[in-house]
């Protein structure tokens, strides 16, 4: 297991899920991702950790008692400066949810619309990085943007979080560009074209996937667990691929190598 000590700066570093049913949260996720699920913190709001081998994954919470929860999975972007990315990303078109919000020593976060109406956190660290592993099963392992409009996303996430970018596609069929990793070799994040396939009142959104040993066996155990399946199984040039919700109605997809 490789073991990161830091996100690079403008990358996915954190997820987490707001959720209407923390305890079949807990059941679904442990036994479909071997996760064990911590202790819920009251001075947070009942916000609790995932870990993975005792490394932290994913975050929860529940909704205030006056506010349904969303059952949605939101993804937190990595900054150096959160006060100056909230203004950088207000003067390109986001909308702020939620202004800085000191979290202990931990660090300290923001929520927003991108221009596209996708919502996303943004977290500064201090003594917490966020995910510290990737791509293996049980870690995060893509983070994709559904857009309506792809080409002024690209803009925005290179200006507001210094993405640099790499066009995998750029026709009709498929346009798509990714987040190069500025420390290295590979790719963090992508944005989808999804002007085409968006179904009339879904907004813009990110996804998050999870790694998987096969995600056959994955979907099969989601059912299982009481969770839905949207997109079974698919093949893809690189992955393989199912979009699947758990038993509170939070989507999320599963990926493992083809074959």
């Amino acid at each position: 297991m490789t073991v990161r000590q830091h996100a690079p700066l403008g990358s996915p570093c954190w997820v987490d899920l707001w959720t209407s049913d923390v305890e079949a949260c807990r059941t679904f996720y442990t036994a479909l991702l071997g996760w064990e699920a911590q202790e819920s913190n009251e001075g947070f709001g009942g916000y609790f950790m995932f870990t993975r081998d005792g490394i932290p994954v994913a975050g929860a919470m529940p909704g205030p008692a006056d506010v349904p929860a969303a059952n949605v999975w939101s993804a937190y972007l990595d900054t150096d400066d959160l006060a100056r990315t909230l203004e950088t990303a207000k003067a390109a078109g986001a909308t702020v949810i939620a202004d800085v919000v000191p979290v202990a020593d931990l660090g300290s976060m923001a929520l927003l619309a991108d221009p596209g109406g996708a919502a996303l956190g943004a977290w500064q660290a201090e003594t917490f990085p966020g995910f510290a592993v990737l791509g293996e099963p049980g870690a995060p392992s893509w983070f994709e943007l559904f857009t309506r409009d792809h080409a002024g996303a690209v803009d925005f996430y290179r200006s507001a979080f210094h993405w640099e970018t790499d066009v995998v596609g750029d026709s009709d069929e498929f346009r798509y560009t990714t987040m190069r990793d500025p420390g290295g070799d590979g790719e963090l994040a992508g944005i989808m074209d999804a002007s085409s396939f968006l179904p009339e009142g879904e907004s813009a959104h990110w996804s998050v996937y999870w790694e998987v040993d096969d995600v056959d066996q994955a979907v099969a155990r989601t059912e299982e667990l009481g969770g839905s399946v949207l997109d079974g199984a698919t093949e893809t040039p690189h992955r393989r691929i199912a979009t699947v919700e758990d038993p509170a109605g939070a989507r999320f997809k599963l990926r493992c190598p083809p074959g």
